[in-house]
Order: C-alpha cells, then sequence, then structure tokens
C-alpha cells in the first residue's frame, strides 16, 4: 500500500459473522474444564471482551476467582475453539452485506481494513478464516483481547500498528495514525469508539436496535451491511 489514507476496523461477531451457537458450546467446555462443573449461565456477550464475559460468567455461576483464573479460562477457550473449525462452517454464518462492504472498500485506494474485536486473537482469526473473510483484512494489525485491555484502549493499539507497518517515517518524526472508523453492533462499541476518538458506524445486526445505538450517539447507523453502497459512502466521509 503506498499511501495509507484510511484505516477501518471491524468487529467480528454479530457484526461480520454470527457463530453464537459454537460460541456457546466452547465456553460451556471451557468452563467444565477448568472449573469441574458444567456451566449453568454464560453473561452477555455484546460488545464486550473475552476477560469481561470470563469474570462475569464465573461471578454468575459462584466460582471464586484468582489471578490464575483467566489465563487458565483463555486456554482452555482457545483450544475448545480450535477443536470445533468445522464446526464454524456448518453452523456459523456470514451476515448480509459483509463480504461485498469488504471488498468494495478494499477497491477504495489507500484504504485498510482490519479486526477490532473482543475476542481472543486465535479464535477471532479462526472466524474469519473459517467463514472466507479474512482475505482483505491485514489481521496483524488488528485489535484482539489480550488479558486486560478495554476496546477503547485495543482500538488505540490498532491504529498504532498500522502506522507502525504503512505510515513511512523519518528520523525523530512522530507516526501519524491514519483516519479511522469503527464498524461494529452494540452500544458498548459506541462508547468504545468515542473514548478512542473514533467515529463509528454501528449496524443493528446484534442485540442493539438502530434506536439505542443512535441514542448511544452513533456517526452512522445502518440496519445491515446489505446496501453496500451506503456502507462505503459512510467509511469514506467519516475519514474524509
Amino acid at each position: 500500500m503506498s499511501t495509507l489514507n484510511r484505516l477501518v476496523l471491524w468487529n467480528i461477531d454479530h457484526t461480520l459473522v454470527d457463530v453464537g451457537r459454537v460460541t456457546r458450546e466452547a465456553y460451556a467446555e471451557a468452563f467444565q474444564r477448568t472449573i469441574g462443573r458444567p456451566l449453568v449461565r454464560l453473561a452477555p456477550t455484546p460488545g464486550r471482551t473475552e476477560s469481561e464475559i470470563i469474570f462475569e460468567t464465573l461471578a454468575f455461576n459462584d466460582v471464586v476467582t484468582t489471578d490464575d483464573s483467566l489465563h487458565g479460562f483463555m486456554d482452555a477457550l482457545t483450544e475448545s475453539f480450535a477443536a470445533r473449525r468445522g464446526d464454524l462452517r456448518t453452523h456459523g454464518r456470514v451476515l448480509a452485506g459483509a463480504p461485498e462492504a469488504l471488498a468494495s472498500l478494499a477497491r477504495v485506494p489507500g484504504t485498510l481494513q482490519s479486526v477490532l474485536t473482543g475476542s481472543i486473537e486465535p479464535n477471532a482469526v479462526l472466524k474469519v478464516i473459517e467463514l472466507g473473510l479474512a482475505e482483505h483484512l491485514d489481521l496483524e494489525v488488528g485489535g484482539f483481547e489480550n488479558g486486560v485491555y478495554s476496546k477503547a484502549a485495543l482500538l488505540e493499539r490498532a491504529r498504532s500498528r498500522a502506522a507502525e507497518k504503512y505510515v513511512p517515517k523519518r528520523l525523530g518524526e512522530v507516526i501519524a495514525e491514519p483516519p479511522t472508523v469503527l464498524v461494529a453492533d452494540a452500544a458498548n462499541d459506541v462508547r468504545a469508539a468515542h473514548i478512542a476518538g473514533v467515529p463509528i458506524i454501528a449496524v443493528a445486526s446484534g442485540s442493539s436496535t438502530e434506536a439505542e445505538l443512535r441514542s448511544a450517539g452513533a456517526e452512522v447507523v445502518l440496519a445491515t451491511l446489505a446496501d453496500t453502497h451506503a456502507v462505503v459512502r459512510a467509511v469514506t466521509e467519516l475519514t474524509a
């Protein structure tokens, strides 16, 4: 890429894909393996990081956490997801308009696309690869759950990674981060984007309604990604 004009960060779950069944099964297995009894209640997942979901799930199920709880559960969750690689293709689905939006933005000069997700990196990468969405995404610069960081902090890290990889730097210069837009589906994502100072295209393809996304302050709200022209127009206008 000769010139980086904009960075588009995609949330994965309920924005690009729906792999809810596989996620629930993987969590249940990871809980059984790490706690030694069946999972009764899974914490809400929209717009949250894996660490938030794990700690709340443990609390919901009356588990006393220790410093090792998160690390052990994440390891088990990674293994459970890897074992269900085929299930992602069988039971997961790509949401309407996602492939077309990714492909169309890839043709806009100077546009880099990656992900900003609350999922841990191995599981996030599996989702987009197995469901055929990785071609236009540079996953090396993505923001993934890594233990304790908020989605706003992960967004900033993704921007920094993109700039370090694609923006030429002369000695002594500060790397200029590219104009960035987040595409996501939850009110929590709207708040994270604004904490990071980034506009958001909110898609009502998850648990948040269009009214809730507007109320949260999203710059653009779409019912789905099906209108490719609307997606591309919103991205270019918000990163102009």
